[in-house]
């Protein structure tokens, strides 16, 4: 549950405060994809798409349980999903024909 605010000042140092957290699990996250890309042997391997369909219905409930907009979740998850694939395809052991 949301704390009610007193003033515009107090919702915008939560939105600060919130946002310094969801940039630093952003680079945590990232950190993983890198990972996750190096144990990947083929665009198909990257590509995912059950993988990435397992995230997003993850995802999705994720916001209905705690009162999120599902269709924000699955914008911004949708941004997220597309970038670490680029990331994992920079970091995977793809084979070179």
């Amino acid at each position: 549950m949301n704390q009610q605010c007193e003033t515009l000042e107090e919702v915008r140092a939560n939105i600060d405060r919130l946002d310094q957290q969801i940039v630093k699990l952003l680079a945590e996250r990232s950190g993983f994809v890198k990972q996750a890309g190096a144990f990947k042997k083929s665009v198909a391997d990257v590509q995912a798409p059950q993988r990435v369909a397992q995230v997003m219905s993850k995802v999705n409930a994720l916001a209905l349980e705690h009162g999120a907009s599902p269709i924000l979740v699955e914008r911004v998850y949708h941004a997220i999903v597309q970038t670490s694939i680029e990331l994992e395809m920079q970091h995977a052991n793809l084979k070179q024909d």
